[in-house]
């Protein structure tokens, strides 16, 4: 609301100021300059007024501080103009007043202005990042048969095609994968002839077809097609549905994408009048649904727009609502062979080398089932004959549950992972307790992996990178990461859902006590029954995890978990009550709490912390963290903390709590996109044992404890996407084991302190995107360890002096990344 009455008062203040320059002789320098400043404003606010967006509370305030300023100047404009031409006195006066007004809107732009288009561009970041996060499991991608030229067609994802990025390139499976399959090409024109096709009975067509058996693949091919591309104008969008879809939601953003129509206010459900204005632009448009599991879900995605056309996805045929349906063929025996060879050899057929007719005998075993050639081929690949012929004779005693191919292949599945080792084994099988079709956070992953199978740092990522190999998971980084001072937070896992089921279908095995990970495979509103009558009995469980939706006090019942060392919530609430049975878990190691809702989520019964002794891993993602009491019980073994998305001024506005007594063993501490966070408690720096300090993405923090240097211990400091943070602290200087600091993206940063070469064991330093950066301080040749610097190319020319005395110093100009991908959702 103040973004319209700024706009209105802006538009004003210009015409007054007019008739002051015209009018009155000595206010003129003074309105001329005013005049420049809300000239070069108003354009922003006017463009914010007519956006229809609703604007966050602390935005909300600061248009709220301008607006009352341009109040002020357009009084003071209009009692300039009004004003007597011999009345010097009473000119200059408000010349000055006006002077001050301007300084005043001057500094307002330069504080806020930044972080306010910093904020737009992240929000646009969250939103398509979300939208790219809802493609389809890239495994799939294997069975595509149009030429590898043509996968890098872009996809228009809303009205944003992506193409070429580090996302697309790993959908399709890297460089030198060529898609198979004669029966994708003959599936891609008959889908074709169906989305073109006139009248209503072609609104809704269908690809149906087992897990793994390339429906994705087809959809996206389709998609890609330049004859539907055009026909569809490129408008075309992609959404994954899975089996516990946000179904509001969905619905919400599809309206919007389809109709051009924000829906604006706090609405659950598209308003009547919403759905009587229909699209903006008219012509045919094209849904793909994909991983579609209910006919009651799908019904409620079919709008009424002429043009508007739907591609469903799904293991599932829906005859009532899919009237034209292709049904994806398992590969031939041809096909089926050159994918197996190039997931197996890296070639197109058998090599010399090999045993023919052994591997055709392995081929024969996977069925024609473009995933499960993938999976096996890479379990096999640089294995020894005698490895292989033990493989087929396991996989050909593969006995089925069921009369089910889908069930055949896990059963055939299961026998190939068999052949992992056992640590490796039992973390795949743990992939197996995050939802389907979300990311999974890397540093969670590894926190786990680490807690429970006894693993160094080094050897967890190694485990990860052979499942990726073997394409038993999807390893996603950002551009800019990779080397050792890399955060997990720039990396996240994806998985197959079929992998998925494998993982489930093999921890199902056992008797429900006995399991070691006891799993909610999709979100339930309550609890599992199987759960409640066993109640009685205590659970041998390892691992806890529950997804579900709002949960109070009264709908949880008492479990008991002796073993338990992880437990991993899930869920999607404006409120939530944790979980009495955590006072049950004396051995919990690691918790992880969830939100997939729309805001942060209000956690009640929280005095279960109390009995937490041994927890040494906490991630809280979308929660809003309550006020810590005085009495706050401490975490004695609490190594990390991460708050992701989280609000957390509540929190710390006017803690008096000593973080240093509540968490004495922390040592890594990671902040992420926490928006209101405007400054740490001075309390974190007597925090003696913190080795790692991450801070990311919050734009109104605006400074860091004067007293940072105390923390001894810190080897890696990031504060990077701080748009607000103008200096660093000249206590730093005293961190005597810091290896890397990053400050990149800190673009109001304008200098560093100057006794910095006191870092003296200084490795890395990344500072790019740090525009307002004129020098870099003359003791910086001092920094003797430093080898490595990432900037931009203004800033590299400020090393040269410090490049001839430090003799291994390498300093890198970073090229520009213009990437959505690297969000969480």
């Amino acid at each position: 609301m103040e973004t319209f009455f700024a706009g209105e008062i802006a538009t004003e203040l210009v015409k007054e100021l007019l008739k002051v320059v015209r009018r009155t002789y000595l206010c003129r320098p003074a309105a001329e300059q005013l005049k420049r400043s809300v000239d070069a404003l108003l354009p922003i606010v006017q463009e914010i007024r007519h956006s229809g967006v609703e604007l966050p509370q602390h935005r909300q305030s600061q248009l709220s501080e301008l607006a009352d300023q341009l109040r002020l100047a357009l009084d003071l404009a209009r009692k300039a103009a009004a004003s007597p031409r011999w009345n010097v006195y009473r000119s200059m006066q408000l010349a000055h007043r006006m002077e001050r007004l301007d300084r005043w809107i001057s500094r307002w732009v330069e504080r806020h202005m930044p972080a306010h288009v910093l904020a737009d561009v992240h929000h646009l970041r969250v939103d398509y990042s979300a939208r790219l996060d809802r493609i389809e499991r890239t495994l799939d991608m294997t069975a595509a048969s149009a030429a590898l030229a043509a996968a890098r067609v872009p996809v228009a994802v809303g009205s944003v095609p992506f193409s070429g990025s580090p996302l697309t390139e790993m959908m399709d499976g890297g460089e030198g994968e060529k898609p198979v399959g004669v029966g994708i090409r003959v599936g891609k024109e008959r889908v074709k002839e169906m989305l073109m096709a006139g009248g209503d009975r072609a609104a809704v067509v269908g690809i149906s077809g087992i897990g793994g058996s390339g429906k994705t693949t087809l959809a996206k091919e389709i998609c890609r097609d330049p004859q539907i591309r055009s026909y569809f104008n490129d408008k075309i969008y992609f959404e994954t549905v899975s089996q516990s879809p946000n179904l509001e939601s969905l619905k919400l953003k599809l309206w919007e994408q389809i109709t051009g129509n924000m829906v604006l206010g706090a609405y659950n459900q598209i308003p009547q009048w919403q759905m009587e204005l229909g699209p903006r632009d008219k012509g045919p448009v094209l849904v793909v649904l994909d991983d579609v599991w209910a006919l009651a879900v799908l019904e409620e995605l079919l709008f009424r727009i002429p043009g508007y056309k739907i591609l469903v996805v799904s293991r599932f045929k829906f005859p009532s609502v899919v009237k034209n349906n292709y049904e994806i063929e398992l590969l031939g025996e041809e096909d089926a062979l050159s994918l197996f060879c190039h997931a197996a050899f890296e070639q197109q057929s058998i090599p010399f080398t090999a045993d023919k007719k052994l591997v055709k005998q392995v081929v024969e075993e996977c069925k024609g089932l473009p995933l499960a050639l993938k999976v096996i081929g890479a379990s096999l690949r640089d294995q020894p004959p005698k490895f292989w012929a033990r493989a087929k004779n396991r996989l050909a005693r593969g006995e089925a549950i069921c009369d089910s191919h889908e069930n055949k292949l896990l059963e055939h599945m299961a026998s190939t992972i068999g052949f992992l080792s056992g640590k490796v084994r039992e973390c795949f099988l743990d992939l197996g307790s995050f939802p389907e079709d979300k990311r999974i956070p890397l540093d969670v992953l590894i926190n786990m992996w680490m807690e429970l199978h006894d693993l160094d740092e080094e050897d967890a990522f190694a485990i990860l990178v052979e499942l990726s190999n073997k394409n038993l998971l999807t390893l996603f980084k950002d551009a800019q990461a990779g080397d050792i001072y890399s955060s997990y937070m720039e990396f996240f896992v994806t998985q197959h859902d079929v992998l998925r089921d494998l993982a489930l279908h093999v921890n199902n095995c056992e008797p429900l006590t006995s399991r070691r990970r006891l799993i909610m495979p999709r979100r339930e509103n309550e609890l599992p029954r199987e759960w409640e009558r066993n109640k009685d009995e205590p659970f041998e469980a390892q691992i806890v995890s529950i997804n579900s939706g709002e949960m109070k006090e009264s709908d949880w019942f008492q479990m008991h978990f002796p073993k338990a060392e992880v437990l991993i919530l899930n869920f999607s609430a404006d409120q939530y009550s944790l979980p009495p049975f955590l006072s049950t878990m004396p051995k919990l190691k690691v918790l992880v709490l969830i939100n997939h809702g729309t805001s942060c989520t209000l956690m009640q019964n929280l005095s279960v912390f109390t009995t937490l002794n041994n927890l040494r891993s906490l991630w809280l993602e979308k929660i809003a963290v309550p006020p810590l009491p005085k009495t706050t019980v401490p975490l004695q073994n609490l190594r990390k903390v991460s708050l992701v998305l989280c609000e957390l001024n509540n929190s710390l506005r006017g803690s008096k709590v000593d973080l240093s007594m509540t968490l004495p063993r922390l040592s890594h501490l990671t902040i992420d996109h926490c928006i209101d966070l405007t400054k740490l408690p001075s309390s974190i720096c007597n925090i003696g044992s913190l080795q790692c300090i991450s801070i990311s993405n919050c734009h109104d923090l605006s400074e860091l404890p004067g007293e940072f240097g105390k923390l001894s211990s810190l080897e890696i400091l990031r504060v990077y996407a701080c748009p607000s943070i103008k200096r660093l602290p000249q206590s730093i200087c005293r961190l005597k084991r810091l290896k890397y600091l990053d400050i990149s993206q800190s673009f109001n940063l304008r200098e560093l302190p100057e006794e910095l070469g006191h870092l003296t064991s200084l490795e890395k330093i990344d500072m790019r995107e740090c525009s307002q950066l004129r020098t870099i301080p003359r003791s910086s040749s001092s920094l003797k360890s430093l080898g490595h610097v990432i900037c931009d190319e203004e800033v590299a020319l400020l090393w040269k002096e410090a490049e001839r005395c430090i003799p291994d110093l390498r300093v890198q100009v970073a090229e520009e990344c213009f990437n959505l991908d690297w969000l969480v959702e």
